[in-house]
């Protein structure tokens, strides 16, 4: 009777091994799995990510923070990006008033032009949205920034798109 008792308590340990073999081995195998997802996906994000990287390299070549020559230009005559950047934004929007923006050649319908949006190319020119509220357009404004800090505007050419 005892042999019988070692007998069953050997085999029932022998199959709760066996169980646990088997399934420590399945969990492995779907952790192994989980990892090669987690790790695929990973990669689709690097890749997507340096993808934006690159995209955004180009794009931020025309402006003025993305653009080398502009820098240095800027270096060269000891100004500061952080300040004249936003001084060259800030003398554009100046200019619009009641009776509109001297810099917009165009007329509009009861309503005068005002510029929307700057976006400064280089250190030599921005591109300006302009609207009137119905119609809207584009111009192209040559800058130069003197030796007291003060700004000169000249635009170079514009359009009206039609409605």
């Amino acid at each position: 009777m005892r042999r019988n008792i070692f007998l069953y308590l050997f085999l029932f340990a022998a199959l709760y091994i066996i169980f646990q073999y088997i399934n420590s081995s399945k969990g492995l195998e779907y952790q192994g799995k989980q990892i090669e997802k987690i790790e695929r996906k990973l990669a689709d994000k690097d890749s997507i990510a340096g993808m934006y990287q690159e995209r955004l390299a180009h794009v931020e070549y025309f402006t003025l923070l993305g653009n080398d020559n502009a820098k240095e230009y800027f270096d060269n005559d000891d100004l500061d990006l952080a300040i004249i950047k936003p001084a060259i934004e800030d003398g554009l929007y100046a200019k619009n008033t009641a009776q509109g923006n001297e810099l917009i050649t165009f007329v509009g319908d009861g309503r005068p032009f005002q510029i929307n949006k700057v976006q400064i190319l280089n250190h030599r020119w921005i591109i300006a949205d302009f609207s009137d509220g119905k119609k809207w357009g584009e111009m192209l404004v040559e800058y130069f920034v003197n030796e007291d800090g003060t700004v000169d505007y000249k635009t170079v050419e514009s359009l009206v798109y039609p409605n």
